[in-house]
């Protein structure tokens, strides 16, 4: 695969401690949706696909996305829930991802608008979105209501209160990539003439409430993305200004950790203000959060779906692996983000971190989509 990689990434192996996450280097596993969880209940090859990561050298796991509590929440059969029934196999996941020294945290999911009207689990049951629109701004069910909302923010407690109890050492939020959390932050699918209509105004209730329920030592992540699936030019900022004011509130209300979903890690956001800067680096620069770079990281193509071809874009990445980590690096030392995030790397190979630390990136095993299968969260 080229150059030795032995030393590239050493400042990435420091340790890093927030609230309650204790974590030997700044690696993470990103969440991706496996769709392995029969009946939406853990099980033990679950438990075996987030140990071996650990065991690989990743520091900090976090889980695909969980459904909370309430009908409308998922979409999938087969995906994992964050509510009492699941709960001893989440358990035996966490023991099994502890025993590697790692520390884990569930993202906690609820779908909103992309449930759709045909979705598997619980049929019948309709989509929940702010005001009733897709991800087009096209009617799509009905907007929720201010009871439907106040359940909406209790399962989310209710939640990450379980997810507490488990024994897991924060919670991640889901509030990017077009999902409930992300349609409130979003100006096409948020188009309430109550209070809600402020884009902030449920995700920061949910955050409140998400801390009441976990007490102050708990971590709590928010991930968030310009980005929405299958929308892949779409943005909930056009400028410094609009992601602060949408980015500062969530901090404000208990957020420890902001985790910047982008496609391509490298990629400047605010070109006009700063040629270099990613949106992470941005996140970090206007809210002094601790911040989770994503994109791209250690695989030779992006992350690409059904909305990629409109982009017109390479589906090949130009630069060199080696030169992207020597990039990574860069911006680590620049003060960017404090961890790192891979996703499809991890997938292919569970031993990425612990391979790349020892110079041994022609031994990576590299992510083929012909064989590792997965869906990004």
């Amino acid at each position: 695969m080229g150059a030795p990689t032995r030393g590239l990434l050493d400042a990435l192996h420091s340790p890093l401690n927030v609230r309650s996450l204790h974590l030997r280097n700044r690696f993470a596993l990103a969440p991706m949706t496996r769709e392995m969880s029969p009946t939406g209940i853990p099980v033990a090859e679950n438990a075996e696909h987030y140990r071996a990561r650990a065991a690989g050298g990743v520091a900090l796991i976090i889980t695909e996305g969980t459904y909370v509590g309430g009908e409308a929440s998922g979409h999938k059969v087969t995906v994992p829930h964050l509510t009492d029934p699941a709960a001893d196999g989440w358990r035996k996941v966490v023991d099994a991802v502890h025993a590697e020294g790692s520390a884990i945290v569930p993202q906690l999911w609820h779908v909103g608008a992309l449930r759709g009207t045909a979705s598997p689990l619980n049929p019948g049951v309709p989509p929940q979105s702010p005001s009733g629109l897709d991800l087009d701004g096209r009617p799509l069910g009905e907007p929720l209501t201010t009871a439907e909302i106040d359940a909406v923010v209790a399962s989310f407690a209710e939640a990450a209160a379980l997810a507490r109890r488990i024994g897991f050492d924060g919670v991640e939020l889901h509030g990017a990539h077009g999902y409930l959390l992300d349609e409130f932050l979003w100006h096409r699918t948020n188009q309430r003439e109550d209070r809600y209509g402020n884009r902030t105004v449920l995700p920061t209730e949910i955050v409140k409430a998400v801390r009441g329920a976990v007490g102050d030592d708990l971590a709590i992540v928010f991930r968030f993305s310009q980005w929405k699936a299958d929308h892949y030019t779409e943005r909930i900022a056009e400028t410094p200004h609009d992601l602060e004011s949408l980015l500062v509130p969530l901090v404000d209300a208990g957020v420890d950790v902001l985790h910047a979903s982008t496609r391509r890690h490298w990629l400047p956001e605010f070109p006009e203000d700063d040629p270099t800067l990613s949106l992470a680096g941005w996140a970090k620069r206007l809210t002094g959060a601790h911040v989770i770079t994503v994109g791209s990281v250690g695989v030779d193509t992006e992350f690409r779906g059904a909305g990629a071809a409109a982009e017109k874009v390479p589906v090949v990445i130009r630069e060199s692996l080696e030169e992207r980590l020597e990039l990574l690096a860069e911006q680590f030392d620049a003060g960017e983000f404090d961890v790192v995030a891979l996703g499809r790397a991890l997938i292919a190979d569970p031993a990425w971190v612990e391979k790349v630390r020892d110079g041994g990136l022609e031994r990576v095993v590299p992510f083929d989509r012909t064989r590792h299968t997965l869906s990004g969260t």
